[in-house]
């Protein structure tokens, strides 16, 4: 049955059909003419009929050969056409982009990327998931899964984005506990909400700008599941967080939280596609991708937490 399938037969025997001679149609194709010759003759032998009428001249179809050069012809057509949808497939974003992302990164930068990408690819339709969650790429066939923080192994392939801050901020209630020129070391007693969605949300380990480390392990009056939870209630004045620039960093320069221990800084994370292994990337994960580095450097340039503040 594959040998029946062979296109490439198909396409010699038109070209002989149309060129009138296995010469003109070798030289069309730029094979052999005796490579045709062998083509010809094993499609013949697999159909069990006489295709061509060879004359000293010309090369003509049979009754038969006339009936099934019809129907190459379509199916040489479909295969093009299947060929070209493909190709523009891939050149152009099109179907469903399905993808998922933190609860925290999403709200802050994938959903305007989103919008920013269904606005000028208006035939796109986006299927997203924000959760903490981890998915199962395959199983729910997710097209691109956005990771915040620090990889683990996975048969999956990975390109790092950008990378983000971990900050210490409070609600100015909360800040002005803090006394001027307070160093981490000193933050043991600080009420601080603990976010269960990280790592390890009790064990901090600080540097200085001086290259001086220290590890605080904090006590804290609250814990929770989820970083929007934190968040809010970091907002509402309960105590002192840790959260990555791109949640604190608008709310920051406003005023309407404050830095602490500016000073000294903690391990940077990573920002993630991970994406199901594949050799090809289709233009519709392809081109949000791109938009997503785009609008993360425009972020990176747009970050401006003035020290002390």
């Amino acid at each position: 049955m594959s040998d029946l399938l062979n296109l490439n037969r198909l396409v010699f025997f038109t070209s002989v059909v149309e060129a009138g001679s296995f010469t003109a149609a070798a030289d069309r194709l730029g094979v052999a003419k005796a490579v045709v010759s062998h083509q010809i003759a094993r499609l013949e032998e697999e159909l069990g009929v006489t295709l061509l009428m060879r004359t000293t001249r010309r090369v003509h179809a049979t009754e038969d050969g006339n009936v099934f050069y019809d129907r190459c012809v379509l199916i040489l057509r479909q295969a093009e056409s299947a060929y070209g949808e493909i190709s523009l497939r891939n050149a152009e974003p099109s179907g469903t982009l399905t993808l998922t992302a933190p609860l925290d990164y999403g709200a802050a930068v994938v959903a305007p990327a989103i919008a920013a990408y269904m606005s000028v690819h208006r035939q796109m339709r986006v299927d997203v998931v924000f959760d903490d969650t981890v998915s199962d790429m395959i199983a729910d066939r997710i097209d691109l899964a956005i990771r915040v923080g620090w990889l683990v192994d996975s048969s999956h392939q990975a390109r790092r984005l950008a990378t983000f801050e971990q900050i210490v901020v409070a609600a100015p209630s909360v800040a002005a506990l803090v006394p001027a020129g307070a160093v981490p070391a000193t933050s043991a007693d600080l009420p601080w909400i603990a976010n269960g969605a990280l790592k390890n949300p009790l064990r901090w380990t600080f540097a200085s700008d001086a290259g001086e480390t220290v590890t605080v392990e904090t006590r804290p009056v609250m814990t929770t599941d989820k970083t929007p939870t934190a968040y809010a209630c970091m907002l509402a004045g309960v105590g002192v967080s840790i959260f990555p620039d791109y949640l604190v960093d608008a709310d920051i320069r406003s005023g309407k939280i404050v830095r602490l221990f500016p000073e000294w800084s903690l391990p940077q994370g990573g920002i993630y596609a991970v994406l199901p292994p594949a050799r090809f990337r289709p233009a519709k994960v392809r081109t949000f991708l791109d938009l997503l580095v785009s609008a993360e450097r425009k972020r990176k340039r747009q970050i401006a937490i003035p020290p002390g503040t």
